[in-house]
């Protein structure tokens, strides 16, 4: 098992300062969503080059530093049409690019008609809803293929793909070898089924198994109304003894990455997971 950040998480910007920063943490690398560590690129399509991307892994390379995944997060049920077009662009383009980055799988979440929100609306759970997902991504997958590339999918309670059987059935309904999971069991909880946290860990390990790119790592707390709120992992409800165990049996070198753990956080976390893995 290896321990990784998403890189804008860290605090810093540009590949040297971010491969120093994971050196002084002890962590493998990022999950990288380049637009947001990188100045010098945008989120518009174009913005990443081969020449760029080329720039960025000579740096992880010489560090031993590597990239599970690519974030290419888009809304692909966004009410306005152009956000959608846009993010299919960017997305492509870094599939386009991802070898040159040092990685072969890009993701994004299912999104909401909630639009930039990315939080539930009643259209989420409908058929049409699931439909677009998979016209959507079996367009990326194809994409995908012509570049010898892999899309990832993540799944999330607020969005279309609300849990591990939606996810699952739009997964096959697409039909593509050319997919992987991204499995954050912290997305797919809720104040209704919180106290089946580990009921849900099992389902999609069961599910989803050795096709399974990465496990986002995170932790929260109960709030007072029911809600739940991310905190630093180590400091939550999350039982990593027994969840670390688990992912071990069905992916014993699974790629763990933190997110949403930020700045004093970041070192405790580190040392929390690292006892266990």
């Amino acid at each position: 098992m290896k321990l990784f950040i998403r890189a804008h998480d860290l605090g810093v910007k540009g590949e040297e300062n971010i491969a120093k920063r994971l050196d002084e943490l002890g962590l493998s690398g990022v999950q990288l969503v380049a637009y947001k560590c990188l100045d010098d690129v945008a989120y518009t399509p174009g913005a990443i080059t081969k020449e760029r991307a080329e720039a960025f892994s000579a740096v992880f390379e010489k560090a031993g530093k590597t990239v599970p995944l690519i974030g290419a997060y888009f809304n692909p049920v966004h009410p306005n049409e152009e956000k959608i077009a846009n993010g299919k662009a960017v997305f492509k383009d870094y599939l386009a690019h991802c070898h040159e980055l040092g990685c072969e799988v890009v993701g994004s979440e299912t999104g909401s008609y909630n639009g930039d929100k990315w939080t539930y609306h009643p259209q989420n759970r409908t058929e049409e809803a699931v439909q677009r997902v998979i016209s959507t991504f079996s367009e990326l997958a194809d994409f995908a293929k012509s570049q010898n590339a892999f899309i990832g999918m993540e799944g999330a309670f607020g969005h279309v793909c609300w849990n591990v059987k939606t996810l699952d059935r739009a997964v096959k309904a697409i039909g593509r070898d050319n997919i992987r999971i991204i499995f954050d069991l912290y997305n797919y909880l809720d104040k209704s089924n919180v106290s089946e946290m580990y009921d849900i860990l099992h389902e999609g390990l069961e599910t989803f198994g050795g096709n399974i790119q990465v496990f986002h790592i995170k932790d929260c707390v109960i709030a007072e109304d029911g809600s739940l709120k991310q905190v630093g992992v180590g400091k939550g409800i999350f039982d990593y003894s027994r969840i670390i165990p688990e992912i071990r049996k069905v992916c014993p070198d699974a790629n763990l990455v933190f997110e949403g753990t930020t700045g004093e956080d970041i070192p405790a976390a580190v040392a929390h997971i690292k006892q266990f893995i």
